[in-house]
């Protein structure tokens, strides 16, 4: 942000809650997008437990950022180009008399999102048996053409949804989908896909949406410089604590990306009017303990800043959010396996220049 003092510090406490906020949600989605796999898309089941309403809206927008293919959040597909997608609920099947009476009402209505809860009374007693005699219904009908299958929102889901496929196989459902709920995180996901768990799909909700365990991102907003007579001088805060001492300056990041593989090295910050000649090696150093240092060579550079606002015009459109969510993805891609593991990761190194 460069701007004059007061106007910086009028929308300090906006940037501050609207990118702090959705970093956080974007990321914790992140990981639990990268848990679930290839082939088991993620929703965001999280609006009735986010921290208010606005929360919940942004937040759902964060999830779709993070890799989300949809959103329980309604107003989220009138306010970008997402989908809202959900399942039947307990209380819509405890309002009929049966529950498989629930499940050809649903059935009725909903023939091309045919996800039926199979664990209302008894999931495998009840709920699954029901749920193949609409579906064999709705197949001799004609009408079972687009996606169909349970929900499991209780009990052992490795050994349910084991179970459950088995059972749709024998049944001939070979393509029924079997998503699973309930209080799942990035660690839990991690933990079904290694017991064997047969899940095609997973609803997540509050360890998602609340950013569970970690309860705010401490992203700062400080000045780093002042311009007086059409002349930038440094500022620096200094602290007791060496991490919250600031990095004078007025400033840019680059991100390094090796020539032979196209993987990202490390990210760095400069000064603004710093000049990186790609075809020389370079050394870079650690933010905080300057005495760690790596000299990179054999690299291309990607400016990530750009501007959003130009003497008071707007200069950038702001991409569609699956579009977004496509860039994210794309850079996601770009990171070695070691920096994305869930426990005991890499770091990975977010230098300055000397």
């Amino acid at each position: 942000v460069k701007t004059n003092l007061i106007e910086a510090q009028i929308i300090e406490t906006a940037i501050l809650a609207i990118i702090n906020h959705q970093s956080l949600i974007a990321t914790k989605a992140s990981r639990i997008v990268s848990a679930a796999g290839t082939y088991a898309p993620v929703l965001d089941f999280g609006l009735r437990r986010a921290h208010g309403t606005e929360a919940g809206l942004y937040g759902s927008r964060a999830c779709i950022i993070g890799g989300c293919v949809g959103t329980s959040n309604v107003e989220a597909e009138y306010k970008w180009d997402t989908v809202s997608k959900g399942t039947i609920s307990h209380a819509f099947i405890m309002a009929f008399d049966s529950e498989l009476e629930a499940f050809r009402a649903y059935a009725k209505y909903n023939p091309d999102n045919l996800i039926l809860l199979a664990d209302t009374y008894d999931t495998l007693g009840s709920g699954i048996k029901n749920a193949i005699k609409v579906f064999n219904e709705e197949r001799e009908a004609g009408r079972l053409k687009g996606s169909y299958g349970i929900r499991l929102d209780s009990g052992d889901l490795t050994y349910l949804s084991v179970k459950a496929r088995e059972m749709f196989d024998e049944a001939g459902f070979e393509s029924a989908v079997i998503s699973a709920s309930n209080d799942l995180d990035e660690f839990i996901i991690s933990d079904l896909r290694n017991q064997g768990a047969k899940i095609g799909m997973y609803g997540v909700g509050t360890k998602m949406i609340t950013a569970d365990g970690t309860s705010a991102l401490g992203g700062v907003y400080k000045l780093a410089a002042i311009e007086r007579d059409g002349k930038l001088s440094p500022k620096i805060k200094v602290s007791n604590d060496p991490i919250k001492i600031t990095n004078p300056g007025y400033k840019k990041v680059l991100r390094f990306y090796d020539n032979l593989t196209n993987v990202a090295i490390a990210d760095l910050i400069t000064l603004n009017d710093e000049v990186i000649d790609d075809t020389k090696p370079l050394t870079i150093y650690h933010p905080v303990h300057t005495w760690k240092k790596r000299t990179i060579e054999n690299f291309h550079v990607k400016e990530l800043l750009k501007p959003i606002f130009v003497d008071g015009k707007q200069v950038y459109n702001s991409p569609k959010l699956s579009e977004i969510r496509e860039n994210h993805m794309v850079a996601r891609s770009t990171f070695w396996p070691e920096f994305l593991r869930l426990i005991n990761p890499s770091e990975y190194h977010v230098d300055v220049s000397d």
